[in-house]
């Protein structure tokens, strides 16, 4: 199946020499979750106002569904919907007139229905004649989500969508989000909520310096770069590792009471039952066991400083 979204060699560079944005090609499938996640000043935002074409690239092309965005923009944009950081909203007109708004200004003929599903979806149908001004910053947010979608895009840019939301909002959003996903949007996520990207992405692309470090699948991508460990809780603490012990890579925490043997996921021969018999014969007995596999966070903290 062709990439909804084809960007090839794209470059930006800024006037005063600063390269926003290295060398980028990506493909974005129709139908997916892929989250964008980088520090700030990563290029998240730049890529994205690109493909929106807010922002002239300096070199490179991007196709959605086929349309280049600069030959064939109206085209392209059309099929675009974007929340971007920023709330801007008419403060003084009501969430049923400014989605309604958003539509008109896409071409789009009015259409009662199709606002108050979206509204609906949203949570905001009891807001409908409520003034922007009067809503938390979390339904603002979602305001914003519902002029995205008036026009009925096909792909969907969420840049930071829960920035300053509380968790509890967060989670209200993600379900949105997962909704969208299972009537045909494609959607990309920007974000530097690494449980966001965990909870809800297919694939995640790393960004740092402009540069896109790797895409791939979460799941995979776990299983690549993630370490597994081995926790053994201990009868009794222990001051220091016996010496036969020395050729594993074992270390102690919580004060000596737990072992810890650090292994590749990937490693098919890990030789835990080796380990566990070198460590009966040390005479070290412990209570119980479990294994953890590096989170999310923690792959990317070691891909961003390496």
């Amino acid at each position: 199946m062709s990439p909804i979204i084809e960007i090839k060699g794209l470059n930006k560079v800024y006037d005063n020499g600063f390269q926003a944005l290295k060398d980028i090609n990506l493909e974005i499938r129709e139908g997916e979750i892929i989250a964008l996640l980088g520090p700030n000043g990563a290029g998240k935002t730049t890529l994205i106002s690109i493909i929106c074409g807010i922002v002239n690239a300096s070199s490179g092309t991007i196709t959605i569904d086929g349309h280049d965005i600069v030959r064939d923009y109206r085209a392209a944009r059309s099929l675009i919907g974007l929340v971007p950081q920023e709330l801007a909203t008419d403060a003084f007109e009501s969430v049923n007139a400014t989605i309604s708004l958003s539509r008109g200004i896409f071409g789009k003929k009015p259409d009662q229905t199709h606002i108050d599903k979206v509204m609906k979806d949203l949570s905001l149908l009891d807001k409908k004649h409520s003034k922007i001004i009067t809503l938390s910053g979390g339904m603002k947010r979602r305001v914003m989500i519902g002029k995205a979608l008036s026009h009925e895009p096909r792909i969907l840019f969420l840049d930071e969508p829960t920035a300053g939301v509380d968790v509890e909002l967060r989670k209200d959003m993600w379900n949105v989000v997962r909704e969208l996903r299972k009537s045909g949007v494609t959607i990309i996520l920007t974000t530097h909520y690494i449980d966001e990207a965990e909870e809800m992405a297919d694939r995640i692309g790393v960004i740092n310096k402009g540069q896109i470090m790797l895409v791939e699948e979460k799941t995979v991508l776990m299983q690549k770069l993630g370490e597994k460990r081995l926790l053994l809780l201990l009868l009794e603490p222990l001051a220091s590792l016996p010496p036969e012990l020395s050729q594993w890579n074992l270390r102690l925490q919580d004060n000596g009471s737990t072992l810890v043997y650090t292994y590749d996921a990937q490693s098919e021969s890990s030789d835990i039952t080796h380990l566990l018999d070198a460590i009966d014969n040390a005479g070290i007995r412990y209570r119980d066991l479990e294994t953890k596999q590096n989170s999310l966070e923690e792959i990317f903290v070691n891909l961003v400083k390496k």
